[in-house]
């Protein structure tokens, strides 16, 4: 794909417009995509972009940037688990209260989802 995607690879997904200028965004911002006929990038904030990649092939590139942010969080989470002692996970329901752990340290209370207002 050329130098932008190699730079931007792992951090944004590489997107093309309709002059064929390649640029990068934040698949996390992206609210909708739409395909009728161009496919069409709607961000949370508004904004729109048009690209000539198709509606699947953005979704891919969605999924493949997410599995990367994932394997990356858990291979990080593992070589730092071994030396400080703590690994990523899920906080168990019986730790979501401020009550003091075997240690004598309170735990973090965990906020819990919300439904989104609309």
């Amino acid at each position: 794909m050329g130098r932008i995607h190699d730079l931007w690879m792992g951090t944004m997904i590489v997107v093309t417009r309709l002059n064929d200028r390649q640029f990068a965004i934040n698949p996390d911002l992206i609210e909708r995509i739409h395909a009728s006929p161009d496919t069409t990038l709607v961000m949370v904030d508004g904004a729109k972009y048009i690209v000539t990649e198709t509606m699947t092939e953005v979704i891919d590139r969605i999924a493949c940037y997410r599995a990367r942010v994932i394997s990356l969080a858990h291979s990080a989470g593992a070589s730092e688990a071994r030396v400080a002692g703590w690994q990523l996970g899920l906080v168990p329901e019986d730790k979501l209260d401020d009550d003091p752990d075997d240690d004598g340290e309170a735990e973090p209370t965990a906020v819990p989802l919300r439904p989104r207002k609309l």
